[in-house]
């Protein structure tokens, strides 16, 4: 099975097809599994490469690194160790925050991002901080149990709220870190001098973080566009595959050109 060591920490990737290449980065607690819908659809015209961050998935759990800095930089170690030629690098959720990041602290490496209902800043999204860190720590199980139907439109299937559940139980819980940080993280200031081309891609019914929040970033980051998923809420990749697949084509058209001109 693919392994990769990288700073003080084993990843778990998989690596499919051939063209230009393509990272996706799922959200908080899930794992690579989460774009399984994408990669028949991709594998077949892109080198497609999922990973699993750490603490998440089938990659280690190390107690320290779970930052946007310590994540960051393992997946810019991912893309040298691979030799991946400047990717478009899709992320989900948080995985949204480390794409745009990867986009603004190496630019060289990335040929574009495809923020899917993210980047956040976290006074926007639904459950208060201290009382989603609290419940965490006291009922896991529970908590989580009760957050990520949230997380999906009404009418979602059992089956896929019950499977990102166990996909987050069974990850560590030094991915709780990652909140302690969140209040004070804004993507704002930093976008005006993103050079690297960026679309949004975002869930309508999104509960989470709402419309208003890649709307407003889309305002701030030159040549970004906002492409709303009709009917999906946080995980328009899970829920609404067919119609993602579609708007992502269009993203990864846009930005083409861009993406593989110099940094």
């Amino acid at each position: 099975m693919p392994y990769l060591d990288v700073n003080d920490t084993t990843l778990y990737y998989e690596d499919e097809g051939a063209g230009p290449a393509l990272l996706l980065l799922h959200g908080w607690g899930t794992s690579g599994q989460t774009w399984g819908a994408q990669l028949p659809e991709f594998t077949g015209d892109h080198r497609v490469v999922t990973v699993d961050w750490r603490g998440c998935g089938r990659s280690a759990r190390p107690f320290r690194g779970n930052t946007v800095a310590g994540v960051v930089g393992d997946l810019a170690a991912l893309i040298g160790a691979l030799r991946l030629d400047r990717p478009v690098v899709v992320g989900s959720s948080i995985g949204a925050t480390f794409a745009t990041e990867l986009g603004l602290r190496h630019p060289e490496s990335v040929g574009g991002v495809v923020a899917v209902n993210g980047p956040s800043y976290w006074p926007s999204q639904g459950m208060p901080l201290a009382e989603l860190t609290d419940g965490l720590r006291r009922a896991r199980a529970g908590t989580v149990a009760g957050w990520v139907p949230e997380w999906y439109a009404p009418g979602t299937a059992p089956a896929l709220i019950d499977w990102t559940v166990r996909q987050i139980l069974d990850s560590g819980v030094h991915i709780d870190q990652h909140f302690h940080t969140a209040a004070d993280y804004d993507p704002r200031p930093a976008l005006p001098g993103l050079r690297v081309p960026i679309h949004y891609l975002h869930g309508e019914l999104d509960t989470q973080i709402p419309l208003e929040v890649p709307r407003t970033c889309a305002a701030l980051t030159p040549g970004a566009e906002v492409g709303v998923i009709a009917g999906a809420g946080h995980m328009p990749h899970q829920e609404r595959p067919d119609e993602f697949n579609a708007a992502l084509r269009t993203a990864l058209a846009r930005m083409a050109p861009a993406a593989h001109a110099p940094a």
